[in-house]
């Protein structure tokens, strides 16, 4: 656990702001759910951590599905920013701020970046002819147009051959600098296939990229204009991306981009997370972000989801199986069945309760409900001693002793020679927990976390708690036995609670309230840092472990089997 102690870096994460032409749905928040995950767990090694969300707001379909519903624009987009603010709220994420790109603070900045851009000869005016991808804002080129035989490549609607006068990047100038940044990762493209898609187009060569949109007769007033020339409006996408600096360039935040950087968003943005936007940055002479993480998609049902089809997996949809299973639950399936790899995932009813019932009711929720009810049942809900967690069984120990007589019960033990050991255990479950979040492998991550469920199991099952109780008043080890094993159960299981915490942040603090161990956070903000750093939070027997008096109370189930004959949830319809 030292990588704790020796990376202390500022850590900022950001989502893609999201277009506030519509409602929230999964794409949206599993996004900001793997950010929110990854930004809990970097709390919990002891980071400093800013995590950013928001939305994007002077796109052009703003403008025009504002019309289509009797709105100005502003109207419009804040209708849905503040969708996606109960959404999130919803989720439970722990975002430190929410940009709006029509913002002051934001609009104020991106054109003083654009302004430099101008003023140092990186942005000239010019002419542009070629290929628009308006369901995307885009420009593309004519090997992408025609690969994709001249329709989106994301949503396959016609593209449009533009003729129009525009402001320039000159991207083409950053080429050699960008392949160096890929070369030695200190821009890291993850998953590697990313990387891969980014290196192959890259060696297309680059070219210079509209920063601007000429500002034709008719056209709404709507985006931010060009500071050089008001008959241009910045283009989206540039201005856009500008939010990732906007929000921390300041006195107060400016460390977090200092510190470790890492952009998160859908593949089908990568390219100008990955190519446009830190070469911009490395013009305004700001250091790139260290990682641009592009993830899958989601299908639903084994199905591409499409809104022709009408199966978009909605927020109301969640918000039917959180009402079902509850809310950890679905950041649980979410979390580790994800596309985070290069494949997409199926969100599946089937699939959803076949998790939920082996990693949730079956494993984490079943191990954690019968320690507590066995403090409980034997020890009236008191922890009744401390132990190192050292079980080696050798001949003559209390345990040994205690498990050699229950043969005679028809519990033998199934390896005389079995070891136990916690303490070792629960340190190569937290070095590989921080490994796989320095990789952002949550599944891998969280799946560490659940070793140590499993341990508990195997414990459990080996040591025969239930049949030693029974025997108390004849066996003379068994109390002790009894005390040394629930105690041991009891204290990793408090550990594995804490690895578990970011993906399941409601349900384990449910526990900790049961197990009395509310003294981990600040109470009075479920979203603050830890007391400890990880690397102190996880040590056995320490100022923070399970104490010998301490109330333990059974509590309900955290949670319950489903059955998996029921009706998948339906979402509630929405006005």
């Amino acid at each position: 656990m030292g990588s704790d102690q020796t990376n202390q870096t500022p850590y900022y994460i950001t989502t893609p702001i999201y277009y506030v032409n519509d409602r929230p749905h999964i794409g949206h928040c599993y996004t900001t759910l793997i950010a929110d995950v990854a930004a809990r767990a970097q709390r919990l090694v002891g980071r400093d951590v800013f995590f950013l969300t928001g939305t994007d707001e002077h796109a052009e379909k703003v403008s025009k599905t504002a019309l289509e519903h009797d709105k100005t624009p502003m109207e419009w987009a804040t209708i849905n920013a503040e969708r996606f603010k109960d959404a999130f709220a919803f989720m439970n994420f722990s975002n430190d701020d929410f940009v709006r790109t029509t913002e002051d603070r934001h609009t104020t900045k991106a054109t003083q970046y654009i302004q430099q851009l101008l003023d140092q000869g990186d942005i000239e005016l010019g002419d542009y002819e070629g290929w628009y991808d308006p369901s995307q804002e885009e420009y593309l080129t004519e090997m992408v147009a025609k690969e994709s035989n001249y329709n989106s490549p994301v949503t396959g609607k016609p593209l449009e051959k533009r003729v129009e006068q525009n402001y320039f990047f000159r991207l083409d100038k950053y080429q050699s600098w960008l392949e160096d940044q890929f070369a030695d990762d200190t821009i890291t493209i993850l998953p590697g296939a990313r990387k891969n898609e980014v290196l192959g187009r890259l060696k297309q060569g680059l070219m210079k990229v509209p920063v601007s949109r000429q500002i034709k007769e008719g056209d709404p007033d709507w985006g931010i204009k060009m500071p050089c020339d008001d008959s241009h409006r910045i283009y989206v996408w540039i201005e856009a991306l500008c939010n990732y600096l906007t929000t921390v360039d300041n006195d107060q935040r400016t460390k977090y981009w200092e510190g470790e950087v890492t952009h998160l968003m859908a593949k089908d943005i990568l390219w100008f997370h990955a190519i446009i936007w830190p070469a911009m940055l490395h013009a305004m002479g700001k250091q790139p972000p260290k990682t641009v993480y592009a993830h899958a998609y989601w299908i639903a049902e084994g199905t591409k989801m499409s809104k022709s089809l009408g199966n978009f997996i909605e927020i109301d949809l969640l918000a039917a199986y959180a009402d079902k299973y509850s809310l950890d639950a679905v950041r649980w399936f979410l979390t580790t069945q994800g596309p985070l790899g290069a494949n997409d995932a199926d969100f599946a009813h089937a699939r959803f309760v076949e998790v939920y019932n082996a990693d949730l009711a079956n494993s984490i929720g079943n191990s954690m409900s019968r320690v507590g009810n066995m403090v409980a049942k034997y020890f009236e809900g008191t922890v009744p001693a401390t132990c190192n967690g050292e079980f080696g069984f050798p001949d003559g120990s209390s345990l040994q002793t205690a498990l050699k007589a229950l043969e005679s019960v028809g519990k033998p033990a199934d390896d005389p020679n079995r070891t136990f050991h916690f303490q070792e255990f629960i340190t190569k479950a937290t070095t590989d927990y921080h490994d796989a979040l320095e990789r952002m492998d949550l599944e891998s991550m969280l799946d560490s976390a659940r070793s140590i469920v499993r341990f508990v199991d195997e414990f459990i099952s080996y040591s025969a708690p239930f049949t030693l109780a029974k025997q108390l008043d004849t066996l003379d080890d068994a109390p002790h036995a009894l005390r040394s094993i629930l105690y041991s159960c009891a204290e990793a299981l408090r550990i594995a609670s804490l690895l578990l915490y970011p993906a399941m942040p409601q349900k384990m603090t449910e526990l900790w309230n049961a197990w009395n161990c509310e003294h981990l956070t600040d109470q009075s903000n479920p979203n603050s840092a830890f007391v400890a750093p990880l690397s102190e939070l996880a040590q056995w027997n320490s100022t923070h472990s399970i104490k010998q008096g301490q109330s333990i109370t059974k509590g309900d189930p955290l949670f319950m089997r489903a059955d998996a004959n029921e009706p998948a949830p339906v979402a509630e319809p929405t006005a």
